[in-house]
């Protein structure tokens, strides 16, 4: 038995899954999330649904994630797991939404525009 969570930011993508029961394996893309994510930041951002809820070790979690960069997926897999914890139970809501964890971050990379050499930045001008 399992509770499943989509998590997205920017151009990542992460499918978690928590299996219930578990002893507290941690696994992204098939290694332990510390080992996934070098950044003590990261780790942080990845274990804050399951703080915020007092549920750490209560779940093996496994992960898929794809897309993006190294930031953008951890918050990407911060999401999927809220999102798993609503399915386990429907009271996390107002925790989760307090810490920020529901809402999906819509930023995205602006597209390239004609003429320019970036979304925004222009060639400079010369007068003569």
């Amino acid at each position: 038995m399992y509770y499943q969570g989509l998590g997205r930011r920017k151009t990542s993508s992460a499918r978690v899954r928590l299996h219930a029961d578990g002893t507290g394996q941690f696994l992204i893309n098939g290694k332990p999330y510390r080992e996934y994510f070098g950044r003590e930041a990261d780790w942080r951002n990845v274990m804050m649904p399951l703080e915020a809820t007092q549920t750490t070790g209560r779940f093996d979690v496994t992960v898929l994630v794809k897309g993006g960069g190294i930031t953008g997926q951890a918050e990407a897999v911060q999401m999927g797991i809220a999102r798993a914890l609503l399915e386990v139970n429907p009271d996390f809501r107002p925790v989760l939404r307090k810490g920020g964890l529901l809402t999906r971050d819509a930023r995205m990379k602006e597209r390239k525009k004609p003429g320019l050499k970036r979304a925004r930045k222009a060639p400079q001008y010369t007068k003569r």
